[in-house]
């Protein structure tokens, strides 16, 4: 089946959760411009799971004015068909960040596309905010896997840059670096025991998720010194 956008928006609105909307009109429609149906980023994923890989739909949704639509088109993308252009122009409208972490991490299209490394790499030294919380979201995905550019010399040295001015960024800069400073610290031992240094060096990292939020901020030396983590830098 092929989707149209107007049946998209019928799939939404018939999934609309009241609750989301209520905390949406709350917290974030003042400060995104956007109306959403309020609903959760689990439900979105198994919505786009249904709609499949549609580039030219997914680029008629961003253009909607509803957050849950704008959703829905970055998951739906083809990582293929992603742009340098495309992805540029996208990070500046997502919306004082609100899309970030669907857009640049959280499994995204974006970070599984051929020029992840490349933007990683401009983002994470960008003078602009949203970019450098988008570059260090691409790093966690790309720790994940074999990445050439990325061997241990690269990714030390990046672990050392998070060391060295994580406490000098933005809160939400801050969450991306924590996030990618535990991916880098799972690669292998050597990279294990330079994140755990670096965590232990850093300390805390607070992130404030608001009070009706049961967010809390990622302990990353709980994860590089989980059992699991040990026993698989022990084989």
């Amino acid at each position: 089946m092929s989707w149209s956008k107007s049946q998209v928006i019928s799939l939404l609105r018939e999934n609309q959760d009241e609750r989301g909307v209520t905390h949406w009109q709350k917290r974030a429609k003042q400060a995104t411009g956007l109306s959403s149906f309020g609903i959760g980023l689990t439900k979105l994923r198994k919505l786009a799971k249904q709609i499949g890989r549609e580039p030219k739909l997914a680029a008629q949704l961003w253009k909607s004015d509803i957050y849950d639509a704008k959703v829905i088109a970055i998951l739906i993308d083809d990582p293929k068909a992603i742009s340098k252009e495309q992805a540029e122009r996208q990070v500046e409208q997502i919306n004082a960040g609100m899309l970030s972490h669907v857009f640049a991490s959280c499994d995204a299209p974006l970070a599984k596309s051929p020029i992840a490394f490349e933007l990683a790499e401009e983002w994470m030294n960008s003078q602009d905010e949203v970019r450098r919380r988008c570059g260090y979201s691409l790093l966690y995905e790309l720790s994940k896997r074999k990445v050439k550019a990325m061997d241990d010399d690269y990714c030390l040295q990046r672990i050392a840059d998070i060391r060295e001015h994580i406490h000098d960024e933005p809160m939400w800069v801050r969450e991306a670096m924590n996030t990618a400073l535990m991916g880098l610290g799972k690669r292998n031992k050597t990279l294990n025991q330079a994140a755990i240094k670096a965590a232990k060096a850093i300390g805390p990292v607070q992130i404030d998720y608001g009070d009706d939020n049961q967010c809390q901020p990622l302990d990353v030396l709980k994860h590089l010194t989980s059992d699991y983590v040990k026993n698989k830098f022990a084989k």
